[in-house]
């Protein structure tokens, strides 16, 4: 059976403070059948909405039109004004793979979508990341240089003619970059300082590209130049990441602003880590941070465990605990309610109605094992009791890690208590996928 394409669209639309416009984009999004909407997070600081929403192919595509399409009636961005770069009502619409698709497939609907988007819209759009034309506009930042203020004078420029629509400027919609990228963490990372400067210190800090080399003062200084002319470099700690320092006067505070952009080569907790570092030695603290938009399950289930062997702890304990852990070790819920089940992509996409048996309490599962219903059975009760039956297992190891005197022991008891709670995890699917096959072939017969 082949894999369903899911592929997820996070478009940014320069209004964070009219939550009507916002609904109103949104309520096109979900007009489309297929495509669930994830999530929608706006910045009254930023103006600026981040929306998230995942489908199959067509239908993606069909309700980013409609949005940008919408953002475009709705939004003005002569009249705009927020912290965030910017270049159009609809900034930015990149498309991520996400299940049963390739990059190379990507990169056609991005196309695909841009034909749509300019030969229907007066708006002129570029496409960046793997979507590029060129080697030139794959990065965003490029292609956004000069921002909404500097886009008359861009479009005059043959370098600049847009890859779809018009080379007409649009004073009121802007333009559009549309993208194909891997999955990306929009990340800030909070400190007790309300000085921007400061915060661009530690971004300069850890950020890829670093920060530029200069001759005695490293503010003031001469830039130091290679052979070709280009400036040398002291590269940051944090590969395949963006940032910028900002103030944020929503919250009071200063932030380090984060694009993590390969979260294979900098994990969140290293990001968090590097911040505060670099915070310490310049004398600022790290108070907490920021998730923009949703994060893969593993990214926060990576980071429970990080933090647990910070505190020499078994990291063979349940994934909630896990969350939690990452949630206060990072600070995630100082600046608002952090709630994984809406924050987590793998938990929006669950559907909690095909799986009701491990859903129920105790007393609801043994009455439903009771009743004259012959499912759930034999198999979905021997897989819980086999669940339960592994959870003392992991017990033992969780208990034995922390016994006094075995510190030495902790890294062998903290593996066989992942493999204990893999198991039961595994265990816990069997409950219900036993009772499914079995009321799939009553309803065959």
């Amino acid at each position: 059976m082949a894999t369903q394409q899911l592929i997820e669209c996070v478009p940014n639309f320069s209004e964070g403070r009219d939550l009507s416009i916002i609904k109103q984009i949104t309520d096109e999004i979900e007009s489309v059948e297929g495509v669930k909407l994830l999530d929608v997070d706006p910045g009254q600081a930023t103006n600026r909405t981040v929306v998230t929403f995942v489908g199959e192919p067509k239908p993606v595509l069909q309700a980013a039109y409609l949005a940008i399409k919408k953002a475009s009636e709705l939004i003005d961005m002569s009249q705009h004004s927020g912290e965030h770069p910017r270049m159009g009502a609809t900034d930015v619409c990149p498309l991520i793979p996400i299940s049963g698709v390739t990059m190379d497939e990507v990169v056609k609907y991005a196309h695909e979508l841009g034909e749509m988007v300019g030969t229907d819209l007066d708006i002129p759009f570029y496409m960046y990341e793997s979507a590029a034309t060129s080697p030139s506009r794959r990065n965003l930042a490029t292609v956004r240089a000069g921002e909404y203020e500097g886009l008359a004078q861009k479009l005059q420029d043959p370098k600049w003619k847009p890859d779809y629509g018009p080379t007409k400027y649009n004073a009121k919609a802007g333009a559009t970059a549309i993208g194909a990228r891997d999955f990306l963490v929009a990340y800030n990372v909070n400190l007790n300082t309300t000085s921007v400067k400061r915060a661009n210190s530690v971004a300069f800090d850890i950020r890829e590209k670093g920060r530029v080399k200069r001759e005695g003062n490293p503010i003031t200084g001469k830039i130091l130049n290679d052979k070709k002319g280009n400036p040398k470099r002291t590269i940051g700690t944090c590969k395949g990441v963006k940032a910028i320092g900002w103030f944020i006067d929503e919250y009071g505070v200063a932030q380090i602003s984060m694009n993590i952009t390969d979260i294979n080569k900098t994990s969140l907790h290293k990001a968090f880590e590097e911040c505060r570092k670099s915070a310490n030695k310049r004398g600022l603290r790290v108070t907490g941070s920021e998730l923009v938009g949703l994060v893969p399950k593993k990214v926060l289930l990576e980071a429970g465990k990080y933090f647990l062997e910070q505190q020499d702890r078994s990291t063979g304990v349940s994934e909630s605990e896990l969350i939690h852990i990452a949630i206060k070790s990072m600070g995630l819920d100082e600046l608002g309610k952090f709630d994984p089940q809406q924050k987590v992509i793998e938990y929006q996409l669950e559907n909690a109605a095909s799986r009701p048996l491990v859903h129920k309490n105790l007393i609801e599962f043994a009455d439903e094992t009771a009743s004259d219903s012959p499912a759930p059975g034999g198999g979905s009760i021997s897989a819980y009791v086999g669940a339960l039956g592994i959870s003392l297992s992991g017990m033992v190891a969780n208990l034995s890690a922390g016994k006094r005197g075995w510190e030495n022991q902790i890294a062998y008891f903290s593996d066989e208590a992942e493999k204990a709670q893999s198991l039961k995890n595994h265990l816990l699917r069997l409950v219900d996928e036993d009772t499914n096959a079995f009321n799939m072939i009553i309803d065959a017969i």
